[in-house]
C-alpha cells in the first residue's frame, strides 16, 4: 500500500509521511505524476498562504493528474490542503482553488467571534458529527483534534461536512465528497484520534 504525498513547497510533509509510515503505508514525497498513478492514496498537505500554494501547485503540473487519478483512488487534503479542495479562497485576495468540493474559504473575523476567541483558531477543539462516513468509524462526538488556521471552509452544501468544530461558527473539520476527503485539523498531530482517522483511511483503500 502506497501513498503519494504531493510536494509543492508548502511544508509539513515529513510529519505526515511519518504518521502514515507508522501505519505500514509506504510513502513517497513527490512532484511527479507517475508517482500519483502508482499510488493507492494521494495526500495534499500544507501550511501557509492559499494563493502561493495554488501557484506552486500549478507549477508542478499536477492539477490535471490529481483530477485524473481521483477516478480510482482517494485524495486526502490536510489543513491548507483541505482548503485548496474548494472553489476559491479570499486569503490575500481571491484565488481559485481545485474546485473538487463546492464552496469557498473565508477569514475568521474577530468581531464575529465569541469574546476571548483568538485568531488563528489554534489548539485542541472538539469535533461534532454531522453525518456518518467510514473516515470516522469508531470515533465519538466530542473527540478532540488539533487545529491551526485563520481561514475556514464555507461549503455550498453542509452535507459535504462529516464533522465540524464550534468556534462561534460551525467550522468544517472533516469534509468528504466522493473520493475527496479533507481534514482542517492536523491528524498527524491529533494523538490517538488522528491516528484512528488515518487507520480508517487506510481501511478505505
Amino acid at each position: 500500500m502506497k501513498a503519494a504525498i504531493i510536494d509543492y513547497g508548502a511544508g509539513n510533509l515529513k510529519n505526515v509521511k511519518t504518521a502514515l509510515e507508522e501505519l505500514g503505508i509506504e510513502c513517497v514525497i513527490t512532484d511527479k505524476k507517475e508517482d500519483l498513478e502508482t499510488a493507492d492514496l494521494m495526500v495534499l498537505p500544507g501550511v501557509g498562504a492559499f494563493g502561493q500554494a495554488m501557484q506552486n501547485l500549478k507549477k508542478t503540473g499536477l492539477i490535471g493528474p490529481i483530477r485524473e487519478n481521483l477516478k480510482n483512488k482517494p485524495l486526502l487534503g490536510i489543513c491548507l490542503g483541505m482548503q485548496m479542495l474548494f472553489d476559491k479562497s479570499y486569503e490575500l485576495g481571491e484565488t481559485e482553488g481545485l474546485g473538487l468540493i463546492p464552496g469557498e474559504v473565508v477569514p475568521f473575523i474577530k468581531e464575529e467571534l465569541r469574546e476571548g476567541s483568538k485568531i488563528p483558531h489554534m489548539g485542541w477543539n472538539q469535533m461534532h458529527i454531522n453525518k456518518d462516513h467510514p473516515i470516522i468509524k469508531d470515533l465519538n462526538d466530542g473527540d478532540y483534534v488539533y487545529f491551526v488556521h485563520s481561514y475556514y471552509a464555507r461549503p455550498k452544501d453542509f452535507d459535504d461536512v462529516v464533522t465540524w468544530a464550534d468556534y462561534t461558527k460551525k467550522v468544517p473539520a472533516i469534509v468528504a465528497k466522493g473520493n475527496v476527503i479533507g481534514c482542517q485539523f492536523h491528524p498527524e498531530k491529533s494523538a490517538q484520534v488522528g491516528r484512528k482517522i488515518l487507520e480508517n483511511l487506510k481501511e478505505m483503500l
